[in-house]
């Protein structure tokens, strides 16, 4: 697994079914969750251990 697919999850998870958005709303929501993810280490970090992968800290 890549890390950037643990980060879609996340924003996939969180935007829910945007099928009844336009695509403009769809936008302006995966754009504003990634920014929330962006601020949150955390979440960056557990999708980078998720790979296996090593950071130095």
């Amino acid at each position: 697994m890549n890390p950037q697919e643990g980060i879609w999850s996340l924003v996939k998870r969180d935007i829910g079914n945007p099928a009844a958005a336009d695509l403009g709303q769809i936008t302006r929501a995966v754009k504003r969750r990634l920014k929330q993810i962006q601020y949150r280490p955390d979440l960056v970090d557990g999708c980078l251990a998720g790979t296996g992968l090593i950071t130095d800290d």
